[in-house]
């Protein structure tokens, strides 16, 4: 079964625009898990534009089920990632001003530095996924490294799934076989939708876990957050 962890910044950033407490980040979070929504990320980044370190500190206390914290390993983040001690810390390579995640980790170039980060972290009880493009040399890369899973940077097979769906899932495909072949669990993230999910599961069967929330929480809008998370569970499920 893939699971579905639902990422919930942007309903962090609807609230901050106000500067003041609604929609509530916590009481949102019970409610995806209440809905049948399997996960919960967020992405806590120093400038706080969307989830704030106290909201991950309050999420630690709330949520029953996974509990993904992704950033950029600087010491803020490993400090709230060995304080809130998640299931899951998701590493991503973005610099602080980026807009949002845009390209995965080259786990070769960055190897000293993700080995020593990874041990850390699993020190503190998370398992450790890296942030890569589909490629099976960043997936070995982040094998030898000693992650537990990678998490497949899925924006160019977004990009690529009206004109040529096969072409665009070739890549990653390729990838998620090596990281089975190497004993790596398989994430995938970012701009995920309900048009171009069942396609890639039904590719990438292993899927272990897809951290979707832009296009869920705008679907939302439309279908309502429960009706929402139904929709995109029925897509995980082939």
């Amino acid at each position: 079964m893939t699971k579905l962890s639902v990422n919930i910044n942007k309903v962090a950033t609807l609230r901050n625009s106000r500067g003041h407490d609604n929609p509530n980040v916590v009481q949102v979070a019970k409610d995806c898990e209440r809905f049948g929504g399997q996960g919960i990320t967020v992405h806590p980044r120093p400038d706080e534009r969307h989830i704030t370190k106290k909201d991950c500190y309050d999420l630690f206390e709330i949520v029953t089920t996974e509990f993904n914290i992704e950033g950029y390993p600087d010491e803020r983040y490993m400090k709230i990632v060995e304080e809130t001690k998640p299931a899951q810390a998701t590493l991503v390579p973005d610099a602080p001003d980026a807009i949002t995640s845009n390209a995965g980790w080259d786990t070769v170039a960055n190897a000293e530095l993700l080995k020593g980060i990874t041990k850390r972290l699993q020190a503190a009880g998370a398992r450790v996924s890296i942030f890569v493009d589909p490629d099976p040399v960043m997936v070995e890369g982040a094998a030898k490294i000693g992650a537990d899973r990678v998490e497949l940077y899925t924006e160019p097979y977004a990009d690529g799934y009206e004109a040529d769906r096969e072409a665009a899932v070739k890549p990653y495909v390729e990838a998620a076989e090596k990281a089975k072949e190497l004993g790596l669990g398989i994430n995938a993230g970012h701009d995920l939708d309900l048009n171009n999910l069942r396609y890639l599961k039904e590719r990438i069967p292993n899927l272990d876990e897809v951290s979707i929330g832009h296009a869920l929480i705008s679907d939302a809008l439309y279908f309502g957050l429960e009706n929402t998370i139904q929709m995109y569970l029925r897509e995980l499920d082939v």
